[in-house]
């Protein structure tokens, strides 16, 4: 399996940079848009990019990536775009949770191969949803999977906003099968849920995980569609609420469910645990947190 997927590691790890080179661009054009409403008198906010190293425990290179960060623009709060391929061996904590999840083979050998992209939008306006989404390719010499999804986290709900959010990804989902999109949207609401608060995080959307149906290029073509499905989306949510008007009680609001934000990252969240447990730029993973939070 190690030579024979070699070709196919590239070309996910690629799909994932143009992934985030699409995104990013697209970002910025909204700030460069956005020429009326709350915080246009601001400059137009740009992506700072820094690079994301991994190492072994032996101190050996074991990939990286990029780290792409937004701050304090018209639109965007905070939003960080994260690509990455790493790889290497896992550790014995990370190396128990794969077997648990009975990847086959970690005992013997638990060499590893990761890619996939990462994104957390908080917006200035409270009337915009946050967003979330990710994809990624995880590799063993014994299997391989993808995973991901995108949900959408408003502080304010409008029902207009989660059907157009939730028809998009269906639209994009429904030519890998009918029953696709509402087994994923099930798993999102039940992935998203935060039991100590008793509810969800947002919105809901879709997610999926240890997605191997035994033929790597519908599993790959979905996990791209999955993230073609991001930005028609979210994009008009962005625009149509961007230029609304917002009180200190909304305000209040949108901090408030950050802090919600920042518990599930912080005590549920698998990609957060996985990149801290395998030695990942803890900057890079801890990306999603909100600028500014509340608790009551």
């Amino acid at each position: 399996m190690t030579d024979s997927f070699e070709t196919e590691k590239t070309r996910a790890s690629a799909w994932f940079r143009q992934l985030r080179d699409d995104i990013t661009a697209a970002f910025e054009a909204l700030e460069d848009s956005h020429s009326e409403g709350p915080f246009s008198d601001r400059a137009p906010g740009r992506f700072e990019v820094s690079k994301t190293t991994r190492h072994a425990d032996d101190g050996a290179d074991a990939g990286g990536g990029l780290m792409s960060v937004m701050r304090g623009g018209r639109v965007f709060e905070k939003v960080g775009v994260n690509v990455s391929t790493v790889y290497g061996a896992l550790g014995p904590a990370a190396q128990k949770a794969m077997a648990a999840r009975g990847v086959p083979g970690m005992e013997d050998d638990p060499s590893f191969w990761a890619s996939g992209i990462s994104l957390v939008a908080h917006m200035q306006n409270p009337h915009v949803p946050a967003v979330h989404m990710n994809t990624r390719m995880f590799w063993t010499p014994h299997a391989w999977w993808f995973g991901g999804g995108s949900d959408l986290n408003p502080c304010i709900e409008y029902a207009e906003d989660t059907a157009h959010f939730h028809a998009t990804q269906k639209a994009h989902l429904d030519p890998h099968g009918d029953a696709l999109y509402p087994e994923l949207k099930a798993w999102a609401d039940e992935y998203f849920f935060v039991p100590h608060r008793g509810r969800a995080r947002g919105v809901g959307g879709i997610f999926m995980d240890d997605r191997n149906s035994g033929d790597w290029e519908a599993d790959f073509a979905l996990t791209q569609d999955i993230g073609r499905a991001f930005l028609p989306a979210y994009l008009p949510l962005v625009e149509r609420r961007r230029v609304q008007a917002f009180t200190d009680a909304d305000k209040d609001a949108q901090l408030v469910h950050r802090g919600l934000y920042a518990e599930y990252n912080l005590v549920y969240d698998r990609g957060t645990k996985f990149g801290l447990a395998t030695g990942h730029d803890a900057n890079a993973v801890l990306m999603s947190l909100p600028p500014v939070a509340k608790w009551t």
